[in-house]
């Protein structure tokens, strides 16, 4: 009874909310796995196809959604980005946990997947920041963009936090220690999830 299938661990919340450091802590841990995303951009600097990408011409990346092999996919500036259902499902069928850090609109299409094993592994996680005067300070605080770029995204910020219902579960954002505490409560009680164990 200590075997079990994996869970399929989405992640989504505004730029500025931490999202994307917990889920990377989660991997580097090696309690996790990023599934690797599929696009049609070129490589960058030493990325390396299968790595860090699976690099597709347009014409393989539509074909395969033409299959139906996408758990989720979306045009951004001109490229197609895309995670593979068969990854995912390599992983979950071995036990691992597979986390995926995307937007409320990835994550509605992972959602709506009606592949058996992903509605079993999926578990839904939004993280919102703790004020909006907060979510500013964090996106200023970089101090890389330009006020009209941070008017942007705290306008792309709010509305993507309109979603947060949508979601199984909802952590409102403190420390990064705590965050982590929390995120890692949520695993460890998916794990004992009985329709996951075999």
């Amino acid at each position: 009874m200590s075997e079990r299938t994996g869970m399929l661990l989405v992640v989504s919340g505004p730029s500025g909310s931490g999202k994307t450091t917990l889920c990377r802590r989660l991997t580097e841990l090696g309690e996790a796995r990023y599934s690797i995303s599929c696009t049609t951009r070129q490589p960058r600097g030493e990325e390396l196809n299968g790595r860090d990408y699976h690099f597709l011409t347009r014409d393989e990346f539509e074909q395969r959604i033409a299959a139906g092999d996408f758990l989720e996919y979306a045009e951004v500036h001109g490229n197609l980005y895309g995670s593979l259902k068969s990854d995912a499902l390599a992983h979950l069928s071995a036990g691992v946990d597979v986390v995926m850090d995307i937007d409320v609109q990835g994550a509605a299409q992972v959602r709506d997947c009606e592949d058996p094993n992903i509605r079993r592994a999926f578990v839904d996680l939004f993280v919102m920041p703790p004020s909006e005067k907060e979510l500013y300070g964090r996106l200023s605080g970089r101090g890389t963009d330009s006020a009209d770029v941070i008017a942007l995204r705290m306008t792309n910020a709010l509305e993507e936090m309109s979603h947060w219902r949508e979601y199984g579960h909802l952590m409102l954002s403190s420390t990064k220690e705590e965050d982590y505490k929390r995120l890692w409560a949520l695993v460890v009680a998916e794990r004992m999830n009985v329709a996951r164990i075999l």
